[in-house]
């Protein structure tokens, strides 16, 4: 079975311009590469474990891009000397555990050569038809490919603590547009320094509780896609996340082990707020036996207006099925 994210409306774009815009952005990062001259061989990493990894799920990096993971990871452990970011300090264990853990979304799209682009909304048909035709005719680059089928795409990373998974998923996939929300002011703070750092655009760090930005017109249900790798049973962080999400697009929650009880639970609450439980996609980390698992729910109505409640209640009062 071909597993498919179904995204909200999105005007159409017109495909020359669309290649126009790859042709742009691989020029752009041609220009790009060009500061890694001056690094000194010395400076340079090892990067088997990370290129291994992105290949084994499909994702294929030019040098410029490699570089911004690097430098990542220096701001990162540099930061964590005066702040708790991460537990994690090893640079492959923060390959494997924060970056591929990170990239793993794609895992969701079974088959980038049999998805093509995450749409399949009626309305759209036939432009996906006319998308996938011109696909045919572009070389076999997964930059430019992946380029297709994340362009347009508006992400809300909610409780993204030092970045994860949002600023993986943005080095990767420029053309996501990307929003980082953390309640931390420090973090966010740390963020905006990355973001700097690493000449990243169309991202954005705010801080913010999500019980109270979800209630914000600008925010509530703008979002193609919401992702979250935040510590919480699945029906308390569904009633933070799914009201950002538009109607038909998808709320994926990175999970760890063993799912099923708690997706079970979670259905309550993941109905009551307009969502639909789609699937689970298990995997395990490239080169580890470190199981993950990433719970998709599609947004199928709109969110009541009394959801989120304020956090107090959120916890006191969660949305569960009374037995």
């Amino acid at each position: 079975m071909i597993r498919i994210i179904t995204l909200g409306k999105m005007e159409e774009v017109n495909l020359r311009e669309e290649r126009d815009n790859v042709t742009y952005n691989k020029k752009w990062r041609e220009n790009q590469e060009t500061q890694l001259k001056s690094t000194p061989e010395s400076m340079k990493r090892d990067n088997f474990k990370l290129t291994a990894g992105l290949e084994s799920l499909g994702i294929f990096l030019n040098d410029y891009q490699l570089s911004q993971f690097e430098n990542y990871y220096d701001i990162l452990i540099e930061q964590n000397k005066v702040m708790n970011l991460t537990a994690i300090t090893n640079y492959e264990e923060v390959i494997t555990k924060h970056f591929l853990d990170s990239l793993s979304l794609v895992k969701v799209f079974e088959d980038f050569s049999d998805c093509k682009i995450a749409r399949v909304d009626s309305e759209f048909t036939d432009y996906k038809e006319k998308v996938n035709a011109e696909l045919e005719r572009i070389s076999n680059d997964t930059i430019q490919f992946n380029s297709l089928c994340f362009c347009g795409m508006k992400m809300l990373d909610l409780g993204t603590g030092a970045g994860f998974p949002g600023i993986p998923l943005k080095i990767a996939f420029p053309e996501i547009e990307v929003l980082l929300v953390d309640s931390l002011n420090k973090r966010v703070n740390f963020l905006k320094d990355v973001i700097s750092a690493l000449k990243l655009d169309k991202i954005t760090a705010i801080h913010a509780r999500a019980e109270e930005l979800g209630r914000k017109e600008e925010y509530r249900e703008k979002f193609d896609l919401c992702v979250s790798r935040a510590v919480a049973k699945l029906h308390l962080l569904s009633e933070y996340c799914i009201p950002f999400v538009r109607c038909g697009g998808s709320f994926i929650s990175y999970k760890s082990g063993k799912t099923t009880e708690e997706i079970n639970e979670g259905k309550y609450a993941v109905e009551k707020l307009g969502g639909k439980y789609k699937e689970t996609v298990v995997f395990s980390l490239p080169g580890t036996d470190i199981e993950r698992g990433l719970v998709v729910i599609n947004k199928v109505r709109k969110t009541p207006s009394l959801y989120p409640r304020n956090a107090g209640k959120i916890t006191k009062n969660p949305l569960l099925l009374e037995t």
